[in-house]
């Protein structure tokens, strides 16, 4: 029970990493708040493990806009008591190559992988207690380490999070809260699937062998499961982390080194 007691929002907590990481703090012991703008992704998941006896509740959250944020933290720290662990996991990807001639999604990914987690980051901290295992955990991704042409958006989100991270983590470091990031490479969600799809398409090739050609491309030859990106993280928010802070923790299998 490294988390025992511990009160975590965990954001895009019912789908995907989200889900693995609330799984694995649940069982870890902590009480957990998860949210989404989507219902369908934190609704049913969150009623389910609740009737199941666990301590977790699932609210509405719109990370880009402050009001929601607002709202959302107000809610979780009525249900628990004062938040020790933020896990900013809420994320979306897609391709922007920078010939296109709408830049919605440019403003769409900016504003939810780094804006947002700007906007919750800020929030949260009102209600961290001083020296009181205040933990920050920031999802970046492999791609916040090197580009990939046609993903200017999600790469520029997330370099941009490992910043934060760093800076952030010499700014309440005086307050005994430790800031780290998770940078994950291909995993076995959803959000990659649709990576896949896209590559896909742009290159005229087959689902499998788009696939085939991103297993190629990891030494270890394979995809990293969402529960080993949750175990990480269950260590970064527990008591054995306390000595780390302004990393940026690469989880991919090797895809770095190439």
């Amino acid at each position: 029970m490294r988390l025992k007691d511990k009160v975590a929002i965990i954001t895009g907590g019912g789908t995907g990493i989200g889900a693995a990481l609330t799984k694995a703090y649940l069982e870890e012991g902590a009480r957990v708040v998860i949210g989404s703008r989507n219902p369908n992704h934190y609704k049913a998941f969150a009623e389910g493990l609740s009737k199941e006896g666990w301590p977790i509740i699932g609210l509405e959250l719109d990370v880009t806009r402050k009001e929601s944020v607002d709202q959302f933290v107000t809610n979780a720290v009525q249900a628990f008591g004062a938040i020790t662990i933020l896990v900013n996991n809420s994320g979306i990807s897609g391709q922007n190559p920078i010939e296109k001639e709408d830049d919605d999604r440019w403003m769409n990914i900016l504003q939810t992988n780094l804006t947002g987690t700007y906007h919750m980051t800020k929030r949260v901290l009102k209600e961290m207690k001083d020296h009181s295992h205040g933990r920050i955990i920031n999802l970046s991704s492999v791609l916040g380490k090197f580009g990939v042409a046609g993903y200017t958006a999600y790469c520029t989100a997330k370099h941009g999070i490992i910043g934060f991270t760093r800076a952030l983590a010499l700014e309440v470091v005086s307050r005994g809260i430790t800031v780290n990031a998770l940078c994950p490479g291909w995993v076995e969600t959803e959000m990659a699937r649709l990576g896949l799809r896209e590559w896909a398409e742009a290159a005229g090739l087959s689902i499998e062998e788009v696939r085939r050609q991103a297993v190629a491309a990891v030494p270890m030859k394979r995809f990293t499961e969402a529960s080993e990106v949750a175990e990480l993280a269950v260590y970064l928010g527990s008591d054995a982390s306390q000595a780390m802070t302004g990393q940026a923790i690469n989880i991919c299998g090797g895809a770095t080194m190439s």
